[in-house]
């Protein structure tokens, strides 16, 4: 291992890092629940805004945003007063944008089946929109329109009957007029401007104000993800998204330009982005390498991008592309860039991430806004176990079971003897009862 010049701190040549290792640390270590400081002033917060309601979120608001609110919620003639004053070109681009997510998640809407096991019975899983969800909006270093696209308009494709946005209040005590107009676009029925820990929380388990939701989803920093984490066990939650996430899966057949342009792309996000590049090429690794140091310091946002790299930055080659995938897998990234000559046959066979992108016109960029798809994603290595945001999330399933007299009659004496073997002789019985019936 060698630190690699100017911009990443680890460029990690050879093997990928041994699990355990302090290379593999730095590179898959990406939970921000790691961090004590963070569970612990989440958890007080938490406590406040359960103990205080309203009271306590108006304090958080002058304590973190500077803003003293005369009311929590944004009365909706300032959502289409800020439509209205939008740029054209901008409002358009927004409902493009909405467009294709209705479109997009239109088309994956669940439905409900039924599956006849044996004679006399019947098993139906049905799909029940949600009553109600909290999406958030991130509105702390950058207001983000995108995230309430993609969380509101889902959730009304999904038959939700009333969606809550909550997002971060200005100086002026109102979110951002984009966030404000996004709402308005998407359908949102009602929008907050309480943000971080305090809003997941009220989303929760409600205040004054906010009625508790039955979901919360929704990207945001490490202090929003933790909340998520810490009202799991009152309220459902999408993934728990942390600081964006790209792996970039790439041969000798890849434009060093672009691959630098993807990278510097991501790590714009935060000084906590994850941003690594995987190759079989030790020509291509250096390359990119050398545009990044170059292209970094003309960035508007260089402090930024210089931080990720810094801190979870990372250029590893190996020496095959199953090599490459096997690192892939173990990583598990929000998403993943293929540039390869055989990219179709490679994307195959990736597993374990939020999103893939497929060859150098696939920027992650056109995910985050415009393709239709949604762009809240599991981060952290959790797409190992999570998938993105998508219109499923919106119901919960119910299965109801029919079952004919004949069919108890010919269940009822193994399920009998399943009762009798735990234990059960209530069960037994409920279920001897019809052996003749």
């Amino acid at each position: 291992m060698t630190k690699a010049r100017l911009l990443l701190k680890l460029a990690v040549r050879g093997a990928p890092p041994k699990r355990g290792t302090i290379a593999w640390n730095a590179l898959f270590d990406r939970s921000t629940s790691a961090d004590k400081s963070i569970r612990t002033r989440t958890a007080k917060i938490i406590a406040r805004v359960r103990r205080d309601g309203d009271r306590a979120l108006r304090a958080l608001a002058l304590e973190f945003d500077g803003a003293k609110l005369e009311s929590l919620e944004v009365p909706r003639v300032l959502w289409r007063r800020a439509l209205e004053s939008l740029d054209p070109e901008l409002r358009r681009t927004l409902k493009r944008a909405a467009s294709n997510i209705r479109a997009a998640h239109s088309a994956f809407r669940p439905v409900a089946e039924s599956f006849t096991t044996v004679d006399g019975i019947v098993l139906t899983r049905r799909p029940d929109p949600l009553a109600r969800v909290g999406v958030y909006a991130p509105g702390g270093r950058a207001a983000y329109p995108s995230s309430v696209l993609m969380g509101v308009v889902p959730a009304k494709v999904a038959g939700v009957a009333e969606v809550i946005v909550c997002s971060p209040p200005g100086s002026n005590g109102y979110p951002s007029p984009v966030i404000l107009a996004a709402a308005e676009i998407a359908g949102a029925d009602r929008v907050f401007a309480v943000g971080g820990a305090g809003a997941i929380a009220a989303m929760a388990w409600g205040t004054q104000s906010i009625s508790r939701v039955d979901r919360i989803v929704g990207p945001g920093n490490a202090y929003v993800a933790e909340a998520k984490l810490q009202a799991a066990g009152v309220v459902a939650i999408d993934a728990p998204a942390g600081p964006s996430e790209l792996l970039v899966i790439a041969d000798s057949s890849a434009n060093p330009e672009i691959v630098a342009r993807e990278m510097t792309a991501q790590a714009e996000h935060d000084p906590l982005a994850a941003v690594v590049l995987v190759s079989t090429s030790r020509k291509l690794a250096g390359d990119v390498e050398r545009v990044l140091a170059r292209l970094t310091p003309a960035e508007p946002r260089a402090a930024i991008i210089r931080a990720a790299f810094a801190a979870r930055g990372g250029i590893v080659t190996v020496s095959s592309i199953d090599a490459a995938l096997a690192f892939a897998a173990d990583y598990a990234a929000e998403h993943v860039l293929v540039c390869c000559r055989n990219g179709v046959a490679v994307t195959a066979r990736v597993r374990n991430a939020g999103t893939i992108f497929l060859g150098a016109a696939g920027s992650v960029a056109f995910g985050d806004y415009m393709t239709g798809a949604n762009h809240v994603l599991p981060t952290g290595g959790l797409a190992r176990g999570y998938s993105g945001l998508s219109t499923e999330d919106f119901y919960r399933w119910t299965t109801t079971q029919r079952i004919s007299r004949s069919a108890a009659r010919a269940l009822a004496a193994d399920v009998g003897l399943f009762a009798d073997a735990e234990g059960l002789p209530g069960h037994a019985a409920a279920a001897r009862q019809w052996r003749t019936a």
